[in-house]
């Protein structure tokens, strides 16, 4: 079995010093944030899969979002 790693994204170490040269604070990395918006930038990618939505062939707006509803629902009935 793999153990299970924690993910973290460490700050530059010239942007931490410019920070504390200009007396700013410290942004905050809130996890429940970063795992919201990585769950939406996940749910594109899966959604840019498809071709037609991709490249956004279909050029009438019904049949666009006519193909994002079936992706999307086939996405879900998929998870």
């Amino acid at each position: 079995m793999y153990a299970a790693t924690k993910a973290t994204i460490p700050e530059r170490v010239d942007q931490l010093a410019g920070r504390a040269r200009r007396r700013e604070r410290r942004c905050g990395f809130d996890k429940a944030v970063y795992r919201r918006r990585n769950v939406v930038e996940r749910c594109f990618h899966r959604l840019k899969q498809w071709r037609g939505i991709a490249t956004r062939y279909d050029e009438q707006p019904g049949r666009y979002r006519a193909a994002i509803t079936l992706a999307s629902t086939l996405i879900w009935l998929d998870t």
